[in-house]
């Protein structure tokens, strides 16, 4: 059995870079380090601990178990040392690096590159890439720090977060409202043109619920569909039909009239916003930062 006498704990820091950016030139990169050094770190590890704890091939670069358990391990390790550190020195751990942020691309426009500028003002030695997608990202594979991710998990072995929460409003143009009336129920809005997003699971399908706890599905009829929430929202404001939109997407657009709320006392149930991150139980400074500022610009209590 190894013992922490033989084992560099400096390498501990080479192998969290590298399963936490997903290979080992994204790792050298991160460490200023040229790419054979990353290497032989590596390889010195596993013999100093006795254990394969990463396969490499030509293409690909994952995790063993034994390096998973190892992996939670050196982060627990490395948090620990970095607190011991600030502990001695008085001061809290720096916020530092480079931090790679995954989000939709609506809620990454809106509230996600708002709360990183306030990130970056704070600690200026922070580097900051936000990277806004709406198809799912493999946070370990894709050397991704954070994902904030909407609605409903998937289960996975991610630590996720909740710094806030959504609903959807039933919304359409003036114009429309203008043509076809305000609807007396949610089954009124059977017949009427829908604005669909073609990536949810059932995107005819509305989801409401009543003010006074009644609930009520309705199936559409889709006029125009899209795959996008920015298209949604953009065919709603041109008339295209009504739509189902994120509260914090079109509040804006509501208080200056270019959107009418139908049915306000109808909406879908509320959804959590979370910050999601590699699963480890000491997360690094960088991710703690950004987590404290998602809460105290959504007012969520910890």
């Amino acid at each position: 059995m190894a013992r922490i006498r033989d084992v560099n704990l400096n390498r501990l820091m080479v192998f969290v870079a590298v399963v936490e950016a997903g290979s080992l030139t994204a790792a050298a990169a991160r460490l200023g380090l040229a790419k054979a050094m990353v290497s032989t770190h590596i390889q010195r590890l596993e013999r100093e601990v006795g254990a394969s704890l990463l396969v490499r091939t030509t293409r690909q670069l994952s995790v063993t178990q034994s390096g998973r358990a190892f992996y939670d391990a050196s982060c627990k390790i490395l948090q620990a040392t970095e607190d011991a550190l600030s502990e001695v020195s008085g001061v809290s751990a720096p916020v530092r690096g480079t931090l790679r942020v995954s989000t939709p691309n609506d809620y990454g426009a809106l509230v996600v590159a708002p709360a990183l500028v306030e990130l970056k003002h704070t600690y200026p030695e922070l580097d900051i890439e936000l990277i806004c997608n709406d198809s799912y990202v493999d946070l370990i594979a894709d050397g991704i720090d954070i994902a904030i991710r909407l609605g409903r998990l998937a289960d996975s072995n991610y630590r996720a977060v909740k710094v806030g929460s959504y609903i959807k409003w039933l919304v359409a143009s003036p114009a429309f409202v203008e043509k076809w009336g305000k609807p007396r129920s949610p089954a009124a809005l059977a017949k009427w043109p829908f604005v669909a997003m073609s990536v949810l699971p059932h995107s005819l399908t509305l989801e409401l619920q009543r003010t006074n706890g009644d609930v009520k599905s309705v199936r559409c009829a889709g006029s125009v569909v899209v795959n996008t929430a920015d298209a949604a929202r953009a065919a709603t404001l041109a008339g295209g039909g009504f739509g189902l939109l994120t509260d914090f997407s079109i509040a804006a657009d509501v208080e200056a009239g270019r959107l009418v709320r139908l049915l306000p006392d109808w909406t879908t149930a509320p959804a959590g916003i979370h910050v999601v991150f590699p699963p480890t139980s000491y997360p690094p400074a960088k991710v703690r930062a950004l987590i404290d500022v998602f809460r105290k610009r959504l007012d969520v209590n910890p």
